[in-house]
């Protein structure tokens, strides 16, 4: 089969691989139909951590037909339509049960992801709970109905875990920081949990203009010192916000956050942390930080598949350019220059 194959920092490439195979009961063999590129992806890409060794298949995020199951797999069979989140949660153990798959006690987070999304196949783990079913099969769904789709293999649901790590509560007013496709999604989240009014913090026209779309209310493009006196300034009394998302992972959007939260409020993070932040600020003013990597299967059964499927919410349009399977090269590049807020991959039809 063919599959993204991870090189060097800066070069990914398409090449011959095995085709995945079952390797324990619980696996399943997906035929991939739609994939992506990750913000996240871009890590490696740059060189900036090393998560792949060369050689390595790459991608954690699609849509696709169940191909073939272990023997313990019960709910899905060959034949079904699934979300196949980057997460692998059993279902059962602690973790699982208490609605934080991505942090499963029974999980191999890496051995979930070796044979990688951006692919003909891929192998999942705990297939019988991990993955969720799609009603019909994918000519049932039209090209944007498929793109929503695909965002809660991760994107859609790591936004909505910000806003549901901050608390985000009917009425209230929120702050997104991000405006990437992670931060976007985030102004879905915070809307979906009834926030009143939504401040996105943007510097790019096109990316502020989908914020609007999926509610954001007020736009605040300045920067540093002054974009925290301008947020400040859309909040009562200029005490700041009621809660934070934040989807960066930069130090300095933390510490950011903290200025613009106002006392007693909850910052939500899903950024992947460069570093931890000083906490000094958080602790002088009573401020919550929580989150971290977005239990996917939990919110898509809980919330995001019924929005999705009631046309509620259109995460998709964070698609804002598609490639085929064999221009992969060309996804990455579009991500990485900027000139894509995430690249759609189509793999079949």
């Amino acid at each position: 089969m063919k599959a993204t194959v991870y090189e060097k920092p800066g070069d990914v490439e398409l090449k011959e691989v095995p085709k995945p195979e079952i390797k324990t009961a619980n696996d399943a063999i997906i035929k991939v139909v739609r994939a992506c590129v990750c913000g996240s992806d871009l890590w490696f890409y740059r060189g900036i951590h090393e998560f792949y060794r060369p050689g390595t298949v790459v991608g954690h995020e699609a849509i696709g037909i169940v191909d073939s199951v272990g023997e313990n797999v019960k709910n899905v069979k060959p034949g079904d339509f699934v979300i196949v989140p980057f997460t692998h949660g059993c279902g059962h153990c602690v973790a699982c049960k208490n609605g934080f798959d991505s942090n499963c006690l029974n999980s191999n987070f890496a051995s979930g992801i070796t044979t990688g999304y951006q692919a003909e196949y891929l192998r999942t783990e705990n297939a019988s709970w991990a993955l969720v079913k799609i009603p019909g099969q994918p000519k049932d769904y039209s090209d944007a109905q498929l793109n929503d789709l695909l965002t809660l293999a991760d994107v859609m649901a790591t936004g909505y875990h910000a806003a549901a790590s901050a608390e985000v509560k009917d009425g209230e007013t929120v702050a997104v920081i991000g405006d990437g496709a992670v931060g976007l999604c985030g102004v879905i989240g915070a809307k979906l949990r009834g926030a009143k009014r939504i401040i996105l913090l943007s510097h790019h026209d096109d990316r502020a203009k989908l914020g609007r779309e999926f509610g954001a209310t007020d736009i605040v493009s300045s920067k540093g010192d002054q974009a925290v006196k301008d947020v400040l300034a859309l909040t009562e009394e200029n005490a700041g916000v009621d809660a934070v998302l934040e989807c960066v992972g930069a130090t300095s959007a933390i510490e950011q956050a903290g200025q613009i939260a106002r006392p007693g409020a909850v910052i939500g993070r899903v950024g992947v942390p460069e570093t931890e932040p000083k906490a000094n600020q958080l602790f002088g003013n009573n401020i919550g930080l929580r989150g971290g990597t977005a239990p996917v299967t939990t919110y898509d059964r809980q919330v995001l598949l019924d929005a999705v499927l009631n046309g509620k919410i259109h995460p998709g349009k964070v698609f804002t350019k598609r490639f085929k399977l064999d221009e992969i090269k060309q996804a990455y590049e579009a991500m990485d220059k900027r000139q894509a807020i995430k690249s759609l991959v189509i793999v079949s039809e």
